[in-house]
């Protein structure tokens, strides 16, 4: 008999011993013990006699049935729950065995940083290495790949160039391997946490008066390390730095009390840079809200212009307009 895991043997024993006796069976455990018995029950297309006399005799009892006793899992699985669980929850459990069973290959490494994953597969031999590459996406492969050995990108690559199809098979093993062995090691150590970079990220979303005082406090303990985090954060008033068709993608998405709101505190410049990549008629309307606007609350005009600045980051994963680093002398499109 072929080595079985527990869960495996339970759910064989509950496909022979029929709807009727595994629906009382499973009324006595927990949600998370019928979905780990229903996933494995649901990949078992037959259950042969052989298999049967050995798992009955394993537990003690007898059972004789002549020829094999085809049961198809999933099947046997849908008829019963509802008596089990009642039909919506039934439903819901079949569901989740069903997402569980379609598990995305390699979903787990996409999450590393793409230079501790390069570190930990250079070692592997390159076929493994493209079948792992194939699955992560262009963007995150061609990082990976970067952070290969030299004289490994070539072969790796070429072995990509020459991949047509992979067993299933072999495509879970590979996943279930890294993944295991990558655990194995520690997941605070597959990626890359914190940094200057996270820091400018984090007071990014911050309101300013908090970004103001943690900046302060960090000049007050290391001024070069102040400095570096300044030079990476994106703030309101660097939104003059778009080029015109980049403004106008914004402005597309922000709804204009939101911007009246935020242009309350923003320099002329800034004003001027809106005003010009909008239509006359919204630069008189815009403009006419502004003078008539009265007294608001600081924490109002910072909660638009956080806002907008959240919609500007967005527009640049969508490869619409680019944020730079105020750093970097480059210019915003």
């Amino acid at each position: 008999m072929a080595k079985l895991s527990g869960p495996q043997k339970a759910a064989a024993i509950l496909l022979i011993l029929g709807e009727s006796a595994s629906g009382e069976i499973l009324k006595h455990l927990t949600t998370e013990e019928i979905k780990s018995l229903g996933m494995q029950m649901a990949s078992i297309p037959a259950v042969k006699k052989e298999l049967t006399d050995e798992l009955l005799n394993e537990f003690s009892k007898r059972f004789y049935e002549e020829g094999d006793l085809y049961t198809q899992g999933e099947q046997f699985l849908r008829n019963l729950l509802p008596g089990v669980l009642g039909k919506e929850q039934a439903n819901d459990m079949m569901s989740t065995i069903e997402q569980a069973r379609q598990k995305i290959p390699f979903k787990f490494v996409r999450e590393i940083d793409a230079r501790v994953l390069a570190n930990f597969i250079k070692s592997e031999h390159p076929q493994t290495i493209a079948i792992i590459l194939v699955h992560l996406g262009h963007e995150k492969a061609s990082m990976v790949l970067g952070h290969l050995p030299e004289a490994l990108q070539f072969e790796v690559i070429n072995r990509v160039a020459h991949l047509e199809t992979v067993p299933p098979d072999l495509i879970r093993e590979v996943d279930e391997v890294l993944e295991k062995e990558l655990l194995s090691i520690g997941e605070e150590s597959h990626q890359l946490l914190g940094g200057v970079q996270a820091v400018a990220e984090i007071l990014n979303f911050s309101d300013r008066r908090t970004g103001e005082n943690i900046l302060q406090a960090m000049e007050d303990f290391d001024s070069d390390l102040a400095e570096k985090v300044r030079r990476l954060m994106f703030v309101f008033e660097d939104l003059v730095a778009i080029n015109d068709s980049g403004i106008r993608e914004l402005l597309k998405e922000v709804r204009n009390e939101e911007l009246t709101l935020a242009l309350k505190t923003a320099s002329e410049e800034l004003k001027n840079k809106v005003f010009k990549n909008l239509s006359q008629r919204a630069v008189q309307m815009l403009e006419e809200e502004l003078s008539i606007m009265g007294p608001v609350r600081l924490s109002d005009v910072e909660a638009a212009q956080q806002n907008i600045l959240n919609v500007a980051r967005r527009l640049e994963k969508e490869g619409k307009i680019m944020l730079a680093g105020r750093d970097s002398g480059d210019a915003f499109v």
